[in-house]
């Protein structure tokens, strides 16, 4: 029993992992369909700002959640203002501007940060370690995974029982004719990468004491979330935490019985011979965003 406990808790801290770093990019591609290359960056630039936060201003980790979110979310308004808009309905050349982005912004990280690994404090408070059913695991870890299922919990209501998120589904069905009921779609689009970037920069400051902060963490955790959103469906809420879980816990799983690099090209290999004969995805149909 403490083993089974024990496996489902690895495999759900993965799965934190994964569903804070793909809601964003799911919220985004699902809302304005654009296929952004520069999620990575964005979870990059939140663990950098939380790090800064704590070596420049003395500030804690759970304080600079919500100043890394505002800060985050902004870049990322201002990006969507300046780039993102011009390139609606041009699928090719937002992926090169967003991939042209992400390389930018690293490169601009190593001249002013530097290329070397940097680590962000735990909170003394949640260093320690939690008995569950038997099975111990860190405090840090379960704290990550409820807020991981409260961010989705948030971002669900808004989508489902806000006018915004009216707006945002209508808008996605049909923006034609939502613009021809007075929707904003630019406005709503500007509001929602912002939101999505936002909530990378979060994944990334909640990561920062896991794993070393480096201007290449990005691309990684992209990846995965990239990963997670096509096996979810690309526009469903649920398919994004339902595919996060699936990940996680498969993850988890084989690495406990072999290891993480094995792990993650099998489980890689699994979502190439599922898309090959369900393109759409797991849980585009069993489930609504």
């Amino acid at each position: 029993m403490d083993f089974v406990v024990s496996q489902i808790l690895t495999g759900l801290s993965l799965s934190s992992i994964l569903l804070l770093v793909a809601l964003g990019l799911a919220i985004i591609y699902g809302v304005t369909g654009v296929i952004n290359l520069a999620h990575g960056e964005f979870v990059m630039l939140g663990a950098y700002c939380t790090w800064l936060l704590q070596t420049g201003f003395g500030l804690s980790l759970l304080p600079s959640l919500a100043v890394v979110f505002v800060l985050i979310a902004a870049l990322g308004w201002l990006i969507e203002l300046t780039v993102i808009r011009h390139l609606y309905d041009r699928p090719l050349d937002t992926i090169l501007a967003t991939w042209g982005l992400g390389v930018m912004t690293q490169q601009i990280v190593r001249l002013t940060a530097g290329g070397e690994l940097r680590y962000v404090q735990m909170p003394s408070s949640l260093s320690g370690s939690v008995d569950i059913l038997g099975a111990t695991d860190s405090a840090y870890r379960v704290f990550v995974l409820a807020v991981a299922v409260g961010l989705f919990l948030v971002t669900w209501c808004i989508y489902r029982y806000t006018s915004f998120g009216l707006k945002l589904r209508a808008i996605t069905q049909n923006r034609a004719i939502a613009s021809s009921f007075g929707i904003n779609s630019a406005s709503a689009f500007r509001m929602t990468f912002a939101y999505g970037a936002g909530i990378a920069g979060l994944a990334g400051a909640l990561i920062s004491p896991l794993k070393s902060v480096s201007p290449e963490m990005g691309t990684t955790y992209v990846v995965d979330a990239f990963m997670v959103v096509v096996l979810g469906g690309v526009q469903s809420l649920l398919g994004t935490l339902a595919s996060s879980a699936l990940l996680g816990e498969t993850t988890g799983l084989i690495a406990f019985y072999s290891n993480d690099t094995i792990a993650k090209a099998l489980v890689l290999l699994a979502i190439v011979i599922v898309i090959r004969f369900r393109p759409q995805g797991l849980f585009a149909h069993n489930v609504r965003a």
